[in-house]
């Protein structure tokens, strides 16, 4: 149950005990998440590898694909609040389940959507099946991590989005090598392999995952108490200074803020997913297949990295604002160098930048929230920044489509892409006139091994 606003809070834990428990945690929930997550992203960023053949079979133009790959995000920014508020209530053992095995089914339907009524329904259904997924794992990380080593635990669980194409790519590809086999096109069987693979996960979910620390059997009793200390003094701390309730957490200015911010990465993140496979084949001169699955997981490669080292650097400095806004930067700037060279292999470069930055700056984003909210404000909080971020997957593509169509070039789309990423970058350090800069500071000084939760400071009320 959420800790109460006037309950007292606990006794710190000794330090070595927290950390070792944090490492424990660590080892036992994140490669199951991952595996989660590698699901979710390659369910809904998939269609990018499908959507020539898939054209050329149903007879989609230009503009209804798009319509399609982002409707998905209106579905799922409808019930992401809703669903997240459930699992806070249910726990994620049981929604964690509906939600895989749901998603998982419907995007397998799709490899018998042939008309574009099918295709939009099956993607607005899709959105609605995962809405909760992503804000849930958020939230869910909350109940297990504390604060001082969130930035690098998030930066584990975003490995998902480049493993997903690193390892997806080329099993996307060689699925649509399989066109004609069974009497299905390529494209049909990379919709069913991978959607039926989110389902049998699903059902895993349910016996894996465990809803709290104490519900643990894994946890030694100590090791329960050194995190229900951590994470219940950060409670106690979030519920003075911030949003008490979900209405005041979906009404609070810093909290739309945040928002505006998310929705301009996944702007970046989403105009560039759904176009990747298509955008490698032609720098190469080849049809989507194996092969340029196979370039296609290189700037997938290079954001794993990012993700991987840029939390270290941001949990072991205690600075969050400005390497984000630096992330995003670099990103935008690679997303517009990708088009303006006329070198394949400089543009391929720009889009392992980009795929870095835009990747590796979303577990320092949200610390920002997760920082700042708890309780039920947090689970509604969490989902609105995240339904509403998820939106900029929707305007990205038809974005996209508009710019090339209204300035007759290839690469205005884009173009708009790297500048809205840019103003995103902005928005970043605009974030200490807010009351929101370095949400999580950690001295620089202190030892590893001594690294407490840190109280709220002052400048983090609303």
């Amino acid at each position: 149950m959420p800790m109460s606003a006037t309950a007292p809070p606990a006794p710190a834990p000794a330090p070595a005990l927290l950390d070792r428990t944090v490492a424990k945690v660590t080892a036992r929930l994140l490669p199951f998440l991952l595996l989660m997550y590698v699901l979710a992203f390659l369910d809904r960023a998939n269609i990018g590898f499908a959507k020539k053949a898939f054209q050329v079979d149903t007879g989609l133009s230009d503009a209804a694909f798009a319509l399609g790959a982002g409707i998905f995000f209106i579905g799922y920014a409808l019930f992401e609040i809703p669903s997240n508020l459930i699992m806070h209530r249910v726990g994620a053992r049981a929604w964690m389940c509906r939600i895989m095995v749901t998603w998982g089914l419907i995007s397998a339907a799709l490899a018998f959507a042939h008309t574009e009524t099918a295709f939009y329904w099956l993607r607005f259904l899709l959105g609605v099946a995962e809405a909760g997924f992503f804000p849930g794992v958020i939230l869910y990380l909350t109940y297990w991590i504390p604060a001082h080593a969130r930035g690098r635990a998030m930066g584990l669980f975003y490995f998902g989005a480049p493993i997903a194409f690193i390892f997806g790519s080329p099993l996307s590809g060689l699925l649509l090598d399989l066109h004609g086999a069974g009497g299905f096109a390529g494209w049909q069987w990379m919709f069913l392999v991978e959607g039926l693979l989110a389902s049998v996960v699903g059902v895993w979910a349910f016996w894996y995952l465990d809803n709290r620390p104490n519900d643990a059997t894994w946890l030694t009793p100590e090791e329960k108490a050194a995190l229900n200390g951590a994470i219940g003094a950060e409670e106690a701390s979030k519920h003075a200074h911030g949003p008490k309730s979900v209405l005041a957490a979906l009404s609070n200015p810093k909290l739309l803020y945040l928002c505006a911010i998310y929705f301009l990465i996944q702007m970046s993140v989403y105009g560039v997913v759904f176009y990747l496979p298509t955008q490698v084949a032609g720098l190469l001169g080849q049809k989507v297949g194996f092969t340029v699955g196979l370039v296609t997981a290189i700037p997938w490669v290079c954001a794993l990295a990012a993700a991987y080292f840029i939390p270290r650097y941001s949990d072991r400095t205690g600075e969050r604002r400005i390497p984000a806004a630096l992330t995003l930067a670099v990103s935008g700037i690679g997303i517009a160098v990708s088009v303006a060279t006329p070198s394949p292999f400089i543009s391929l470069l720009a889009l392992c930048v980009a795929a870095a930055g835009f990747i590796a700056v979303q577990p320092l984003f949200w610390t920002f929230p997760t920082g700042y909210l708890a309780g039920a404000a947090a689970a509604g909080g969490i989902a609105m920044v995240n339904s509403l971020g998820a939106l900029g997957g929707f305007v990205a593509p038809n974005v996209k489509t508009w710019a090339e169509g209204a300035f007759a070039s290839g690469a205005a789309g884009l173009y708009l892409l790297a500048a809205t990423t840019l103003l995103g970058a902005l928005l970043f350090l605009g974030l200490k006139s807010m009351g929101l800069s370095e949400p999580e500071r950690i001295a620089p000084s202190t030892p590893d091994a001594l690294r407490t939760p840190r109280a709220v400071s002052p400048q983090h009320q609303p």
